[in-house]
């Protein structure tokens, strides 16, 4: 359908025209309008430490305004056919798909990961969109007799607020646009205060396919995410971010008993068995063009996006009959194939780290190479106290089998230093695997499936891959055990997290 058409007497907030999207300026979008703030402030670019422009600091006020807006469309929008609501965001796809250079650009200034992985992100969040667009919210009948009929159906909570991290703005932001419109809520979405732009942008295109109040955007400090927290007429909080803030989050809602969903920090550990073909496991070679899928061996899926997923691997676990062959193969490969710069050069697969209280953070744990004498296998380099003439560059760090009470172990990096550790025995190895308080990912690499996935039944984690690490699709749920979230997001679980349950029970005589 086209932005144009209209259901139930909806309109979007464009009068049918298709604007023609501009990246210089940005602003929060409150009921299909785009609005400004008497206080703005900017960010900068990771990798050169230039300014990039300003943007809106939201405040009460404007929260008030939005949620009141996304109270009052919310149920003529979920009164429009779930059909329609599905070719709205396959539209939206669309329109997104259009720009893609624009937003990987614009994605790669302000996040810093190599303009190829904005590319990659985009493509991820179309394809995200256009699955939910056609996934089934399913109606069970739990009992149908001549006396009765019971039917468990689910329906939209309301109004939902995404609280996006700066990592994945633009998937991470659209897996929740989709499944929370689709299922006929309205959301708001708060990017984080480090990386609003392409957030921002994002819901201002949506403004040519949704109506007032539907989809809307608020950019602001850090003062902004209890403002929704706290506010007593959200009705759900989808947040993505560290487990420190989850718990933040989770207190904040418990007043006002808003549903939760909590994907929080990680601290994955991949096994690799005596059986597998190192060659196999460690690529020889990245993709060459941006459209080309990232395979998901060892080295890729250790140091993407600079490690700042939180589903990198963060432990690797060798077993020692190999050892020494692996650790010296995998960190030629890092040295010869992933190359440390800015995003803009297509040679570079590692950029900066994002922002400089991550990067304080990942410098303090490169700081423990010396203090506490662990042995870097590969780099190892301290790296500059003030990175603002040269941008937030790490070089990666490969640590060779550090202590299991070591920081490197215990403690998420989120940045490009790794520990690779030795082991002997399979019992031994899952043991220390899952003494962790997260359980976000992990998996097993072995050429004998069969025990391979024995040893990945035994994993506590929301996601466990058998010689593979980080796939991820919009029809599988994601989500964590233990500190590392609550809830799931994205299939038809992801659905249901942005509904209550109903349970319908019909009488068939009086």
């Amino acid at each position: 359908m086209s932005p144009a058409a209209t259901t139930n007497g909806l309109t979007n907030g464009t009068n049918g025209v298709n604007h023609k999207l501009q990246f210089e300026k940005y602003y929060n979008i409150i009921n299909n309008e785009l609005t400004t703030t008497a206080k703005t402030r900017h960010n900068i670019n990771p990798a050169t430490t230039q300014s990039n422009p300003e943007v809106p600091v939201s405040t009460q006020d404007d929260v008030d305004k939005a949620v009141a807006a996304a109270r009052a469309a919310f149920k003529p929008w979920a009164k429009v056919p779930v059909e329609e609501r599905g070719q709205r965001l396959r539209d939206y796809a669309d329109a997104i798909e259009s720009y893609t250079d624009d937003f990987a650009n614009l994605l790669t200034s302000e996040q810093g990961k190599p303009l190829a992985q904005s590319v990659q992100e985009i493509g991820m969040a179309t394809t995200w969109l256009r699955a939910f667009s056609t996934m089934k919210l399913p109606e069970n009948i739990i009992e149908d007799n001549e006396d009765r009929q019971v039917i468990n159906r689910y329906t939209p909570l309301g109004v939902a607020c995404g609280i996006v991290p700066w990592n994945f703005p633009i998937l991470l932001a659209v897996g929740k646009v989709a499944p929370a419109l689709y299922t006929g809520n309205t959301l708001i979405i708060k990017p984080s205060p480090y990386t609003p732009y392409c957030d921002l942008k994002l819901v201002e295109l949506g403004m040519q396919f949704f109506p007032p109040g539907v989809l809307q955007a608020l950019s602001g400090e850090e003062d902004l995410g209890p403002m929704f927290t706290a506010h007593p007429d959200i009705d759900k909080i989808s947040f993505t971010g560290s487990s420190a803030t989850g718990k933040k989050v989770m207190a904040a809602s418990a007043p006002t008993l808003k549903r939760v969903t909590l994907e929080l920090g990680g601290n994955d550990p991949a096994i690799i068995c005596e059986d597998v073909d190192i060659e196999k496991i460690i690529p020889t070679r990245l993709p060459e063009e941006p459209t080309e899928p990232l395979p998901t061996q060892l080295a890729i899926v250790s140091f993407l996006c600079c490690s700042q997923i939180c589903m990198m691997i963060k432990r690797l676990y060798v077993h020692s009959s190999i050892y020494p062959k692996f650790i010296e193969a995998f960190c030629a490969h890092v040295k010869d194939h992933m190359k440390v710069g800015p995003g803009t050069d297509p040679n570079n697969f590692i950029g900066p780290v994002q922002n400089s209280m991550q990067y304080a953070k990942v410098r303090d744990m490169y700081s423990q190479i010396a203090e506490q004498g662990w042995k870097p296998a590969l780099g190892g380099d301290m790296p500059n106290e003030d990175p603002t003439s040269k941008g937030y560059f790490f070089t990666p760090t490969i640590i060779d089998n550090p202590p299991d009470d070591s920081r490197i172990v215990t403690e998420e990096p989120f940045g490009p230093i790794l520990p690779i550790l030795k082991w002997d025995h399979d019992d031994e190895v899952i043991a220390r695997a899952n003494d962790t308080k997260m359980g976000l990912g992990a998996s097993v690499w072995s050429s004998d499936l069969e025990r391979a996935t024995g040893m990945a039944k035994q994993l506590e984690a929301g996601s466990v891959w058998v010689n593979s690490h980080f796939e991820v699709a919009p029809g599988i749920p994601f989500g964590g055990h233990k500190w590392s979230g609550i809830g799931t997001e994205w299939g038809v679980n992801g659905l249901k997290a942005y509904c209550n349950s109903q349970c319908l029970w019909l009488k068939k005589r009086l």
